[in-house]
């Protein structure tokens, strides 16, 4: 790497990390409840014991399982990337350059899904023996390959526009090779909802109703603009219920998946729908795009640090194993910051959703439903909620539903 290079780098990194963190600091509801962090409620008040000790057992294995893939993976990643022999490989690719790229991403991809298969296939078979997948074995394999294709491509885009800036400009390279990898994930929010989900779903519009009704109504009170509300068919791969808000501006569409529409009562669907709804107002996607851009800059730029300290030259393709072990463990560092700003983005969507719905009954039977069709772990160690939680558990959010509204007395219980 050039000092001019190393240089951009170190600027792309600090300009980058600050502006991260102002616009996190600025944009991120970091007090969406007023009093702070509470206590959980009580489990037994709201879960049958039994559905108690089968979440637990459930969620025992699921994170055995999801952790043991996890590291596993990661330690390939980093085999492949960081030892001789996986530096030997690498220089061994054919072809051109950019083919090259091609070809060393998709061999440590798809090296990392094949020894980690039989731990993707003991989740499936455990949530198939829970009832939460419902997929046959040729779904779960049209699913894995579909996923692997959508990785292979996106990294290799991403790393053929790093490495093709690094042979034209190896002094400019960094600053470039950032703005446009954030430009890439501006992008990838606005092609997402329309080339992506129709890969893995197909849609219908929601049909006319109390439920659609509702919907609109929802979305005029708390001023969304929504193109149309579709129904996903979720239940060909799972029982769970969900569902989301996806696209911007007129393309922004309602998501459910028909398992929500068909199992649960219309109130509740609804406090479903305003908590999604609640996004688009706040403009949740636009502020995790942003905050992805800028963090996918000062990532760059780290990139480029870390592959000058390594013994590959950074515009051949044999820097390819390297980044992706760097993205790999990169990611999994990153992890607690992405989810903790997720929980607060989260817990200002119910709170947002309770003032437009002001159905606090539903919402906590809504909550109950959820976490007892997606056996949800009711306590789960506070290391794993911290580092992979996305969402607040669902015993604290019925605390902050109570916390934020009067009728607290309307909660009951929900057994």
């Amino acid at each position: 790497m050039t000092p001019t290079a190393r240089r951009l780098s170190w600027a792309l990194v600090a300009v980058g990390g600050t502006s991260f963190v102002l616009l996190a600091w600025w944009l991120v509801p970091w007090d969406p409840v007023p009093g702070g962090p509470v206590e959980p409620v009580r489990a037994e008040d709201y879960f049958s014991a039994e559905h108690i000790a089968r979440a637990e057992q459930y969620s025992q294995w699921a994170r055995t399982w999801s952790y043991s893939s996890l590291a596993v993976s990661i330690l390939v990643a980093c085999y492949l990337g960081f030892s001789r022999r996986g530096r030997a490989w690498a220089q061994r690719a054919p072809g051109l350059w950019w083919v090259q790229v091609v070809v060393l991403v998709a061999f440590v991809e798809l090296t990392r899904r094949v020894v980690t298969l039989p731990f993707g296939i003991a989740f499936e078979e455990h949530r198939r023996n829970y009832g939460l997948s419902t997929r046959s074995w040729g779904g779960y394999a049209a699913d894995v390959v579909r996923n692997e294709v959508l990785g292979i491509v996106v990294a290799s885009l991403a790393l053929i526009v790093v490495i093709g800036l690094a042979r034209r400009l190896p002094r400019a390279w960094p600053a470039v090779a950032g703005l446009l990898v954030a430009a890439m994930v501006v992008l990838g929010s606005f092609v997402y909802p329309v080339v992506v989900e129709p890969a893995f779903n197909s849609f219908e519009p929601l049909e006319d109703g109390p439920l659609r009704q509702g919907v609109v109504e929802l979305a005029e009170k708390e001023d969304v603009q929504i193109g149309d509300v579709l129904v996903a068919d979720a239940s060909r791969r799972t029982s769970t219920l969900n569902a989301y808000v996806s696209g911007f501006g007129a393309s922004r569409r309602v998501v459910l998946y028909d398992t929500l529409v068909e199992d649960l009562p219309v109130d509740q669907a609804l406090s479903v729908v305003a908590h999604e709804l609640a996004h688009a107002k706040n403009d949740d996607v636009l502020v995790g795009t942003t905050l992805g851009a800028v963090g996918s800059a000062a990532g760059v730029g780290l990139l480029a640090l870390c592959l000058g300290l390594s013994s590959q030259r950074v515009g051949t393709a044999a820097a390819v194993p390297v980044a992706l072990a760097l993205f790999a463990v990169g990611g999994l560092l990153a992890s607690p910051v992405q989810n903790g700003i997720s929980r607060q983005i989260e817990t200002r969507a119910d709170v947002d959703a309770l003032d437009a719905t002001n159905d606090l009954r539903g919402f906590v039977r809504m909550q109950t439903r959820l976490a007892e069709r997606s056996l949800g772990d009711m306590t789960p160690p506070v290391l794993t909620e911290w580092w992979f939680g996305s969402h607040p558990g669902p015993l604290t959010r019925i605390r902050y539903a109570l916390a934020v509204t009067s009728g607290v007395g309307q909660s009951g219980s929900a057994r």
